[in-house]
């Protein structure tokens, strides 16, 4: 038999719940910027753009790679919708386990283009993005501020 009292259980720490969140916005317009800055072209912001800006994109990666025209094009053209929701529900707080864990393999799959098209400073870059997703995911029970919370510890 142990001599030793049990501890009561530990409270949820207050630098968990500010580290969460910290993570949660940055990661949040990190994404929703992402996915706006699709839609850009001289300053201007339209659907014209984006279809446009998509369009070169998905020349490029299938032009320099082994990827098919037919499916960069079906990834690109969603790329910024999905960039735009993530961040937007990342930014409020709606089911952010869920929300970061396809945020994750987004970037992943985004990975996955830029090696192909072995442009190696980018899958760094987003390897960073991803390693933080990862640091918000082992954190992500410290939420405290969500409209949508997950209701798992």
């Amino acid at each position: 038999m142990s001599d030793t009292p049990p501890t009561p259980r530990e409270a949820p720490r207050c630098e968990y719940l500010w580290a969460f969140l910290i993570l949660r916005l940055f990661l949040g317009l990190r994404t929703f910027l992402e996915g706006l800055e699709k839609y850009e072209r001289n300053g201007r912001y339209t659907f014209a753009n984006y279809y446009e800006n998509m369009k070169g994109m998905a020349q490029g990666i299938t032009a320099n790679s082994f990827l098919p025209l037919w499916a960069t094009r079906l990834y690109a053209d969603s790329l910024g919708y999905l960039l735009l929701l993530l961040g937007a529900l990342l930014l409020l707080g709606v089911k952010s386990r869920e929300t970061l864990i396809v945020t994750g393999l987004l970037y992943v799959s985004l990975s996955f283009g830029l090696m192909a098209v072995q442009e190696n400073e980018g899958v760094a870059w987003l390897a960073i993005h991803v390693i933080l997703i990862v640091g918000a995911l082992v954190l992500v029970r410290h939420e405290r501020f969500a409209l949508l919370p997950d209701h798992r510890g």
